[in-house]
């Protein structure tokens, strides 16, 4: 059974940065693509970024150019590396796998 982990959420200010880290369990994601999705409070889950088992990555155009997803398939590891937070991307973080493999999320808040 496939289990994901997420962590690195809290809070931060507004301009600031936040890394997210998802272990997976096993090698998924040295084949599998692997995605972060958020939810905001009131708002449906949306996907923020993908990578796939070759490594194309995708953002969402809210996050393009501040957001960047990477993997260590020495680790069984996916980052979101997130830059330049705005207070809209206040939400939970969640990390998503094969076989609709969900983390338990993180929370990610921006705010002076």
């Amino acid at each position: 059974q496939v289990q994901l982990v997420e962590s690195g959420g809290g809070l931060v200010q507004p301009g600031g940065s936040l890394r997210l880290s998802c272990a997976a369990s096993g090698s998924i994601v040295n084949v599998y693509a692997m995605a972060w999705y958020r939810q905001a409070p009131g708002r449906e889950r949306e996907l923020v970024a993908t990578i796939t088992g070759g490594g194309v990555t995708n953002y969402a155009d809210s996050v393009k150019g501040r957001f960047a997803i990477s993997r260590d398939r020495g680790k069984n590891m996916v980052y979101l590396q997130m830059n330049i937070l705005k207070p809209e991307d206040t939400a939970v973080y969640y990390c998503s796998g094969p076989f609709n493999t969900w983390g338990q999320g993180t929370q990610v808040t921006v705010s002076s």
